[in-house]
């Protein structure tokens, strides 16, 4: 029988039993008046039919973010006495590669971190030809969704000065493209990507300049004119500014120590910075971190040139390098960022200076991995159990009023009327 006529077959006979219960009642002479009670003593609805099943997928259990620990003691290095508070913790990340597969990989970089907020985002425009300088590249589409994502994450974005950046150009033709540079020969270049960036939805993109202008590897660097480089620093800013609906902010950050060139001779002024970063690596061979520290130009000399001009500093760059797996430097240099509270910085993932993507380093990646385990910037939330619904008992059925009897009807009528009938009496 098909379940429609189940149904009518159902009504028919509870409808019947109503009757001839109220048919006994009217014999006797007594007024009666009948309702349905549900379990609140309210008459109850009949229930519409049933509707097909439907699949609903299970809803997995939120995750909760672990109680972050304190930093654990470094072999040779004070503990420190506790984790900043989240206002002073240093806003973090990794360079894991400039496609959307770097995206992919700080996923997995966090969960080996014990779910630590990597909440800065790394990556680089190739300087072969203008056409990756202005951002014509299928990758920034990724990163401006991921940055998107989040309103308390952070872009940063390399940007070379010059096409050709690392192809070897000489001391003798990287002044004459300096002072191009400086004329304004380049701007249109620099006025496309941040209509770009803008279009993307990403014009708070933190855009490091020029990086490691000091050293002598780049076709940008600032060695061979450091007027020019400057005044070119300074058409770039003003021409990327220009673009309406930008906030850009400008990271001018050298190479620590002095390199080819004192980097402050390099510094374009107050007015075109907006931050001071520093690329730090673990170099030259035999230095130790406390040289690193002190050395001209090293790590002490860039915090205090940052307070002199009023700016906040940050870390672009920094690992492991000449000195090998180096547990020493990898904590010193995690406690000297806890203290010193950088804007950002993002650690160079790949060999020879990483500590995840490169398995040459063993003790540092686990000195890296327990300093920053479960690190987040959100208040701790303690974990609490799944919750997994369990079977209730019945409740009992109420009680009937005192001018109200019961008629039992049996089981799948009451079920079909949604309550038990009851008959008040009436002399």
């Amino acid at each position: 029988m098909a379940p429609e006529h189940r149904r009518a077959r159902g009504g028919l006979l509870a409808l019947g039993a109503v009757t001839v219960a109220v048919s006994a009642v009217l014999a006797s002479g007594l007024s009666a008046r009948v309702e349905v009670l549900d379990d609140d003593r309210a008459p109850a609805p009949v229930p519409p039919p049933p509707r097909p099943a439907v699949s609903v997928p299970a809803v997995p259990a939120p995750t909760v973010t672990p109680p972050v620990p304190d930093p654990p003691a470094v072999p040779g290095l004070p503990k420190p006495p506790s984790l900043p508070p989240p206002a002073q913790r240093p806003a973090f990340g990794a360079f894991l590669g400039s496609d959307a597969s770097g995206i992919a990989r700080m996923r997995e970089l966090s969960r080996w971190l014990g779910g630590a907020d990597l909440r800065v985002g790394h990556t680089y425009l190739p300087g072969n030809r203008w056409s990756d300088i202005e951002g014509a590249l299928g990758f920034l589409d990724a990163w401006a969704r991921w940055r998107d994502e989040r309103a308390d994450r952070m872009l940063v974005l390399n940007v070379p000065l010059q096409e050709r950046n690392e192809a070897g150009v000489s001391d003798a033709e990287v002044r004459q493209l300096l002072r191009r540079g400086a004329a304004g020969e380049f701007d249109h270049h620099f006025r496309a990507l941040a209509e770009r960036l803008v279009r993307l939805k990403v014009p708070d993109t933190v855009l490091v300049l020029g990086w490691e202008m000091n050293g002598v590897t780049y076709t940008h660097r600032c060695g061979p004119d450091p007027e020019s480089w400057k005044r070119y620093w300074r058409r770039i800013v003003a021409t990327m500014r220009s673009v309406p609906g930008q906030r850009f902010r400008f990271d001018f950050a050298p190479s620590r120590g002095r390199d080819a060139v004192p980097w402050t001779q390099c510094y374009p002024g107050d007015d075109a910075v907006d931050i001071i970063g520093m690329d730090s690596y673990d170099q030259p061979a035999g230095l130790s971190f406390d040289q690193q520290v002190t050395e001209p130009y090293g790590l002490q000399a860039h915090v205090d040139f940052a307070r002199a001009h009023r700016k906040p500093i940050s870390y672009p760059e920094w690992g492991l390098f000449r000195n090998g797996d180096n547990p020493q430097y990898m904590g010193r240099m995690l406690a000297w960022m806890d203290a010193h509270h950088p804007l950002y910085n993002t650690l160079t993932d790949y060999c020879p200076h990483g500590v995840w993507q490169c398995d040459a380093n063993p003790a540092s990646s686990r000195v890296y991995r327990e300093f920053l385990y479960g690190r987040t910037d959100q208040p701790h939330q303690h974990p609490t159990p799944a919750s997994h619904p369990t079977p209730q008992p019945t409740p009992p059925a109420p009680p009937s009023p005192p001018d109200c009897a019961s008629v039992d009807l049996g089981d799948w009528v009451e079920d079909w009327l949604g309550g038990r009938l009851c008959i008040s009496f009436h002399w």
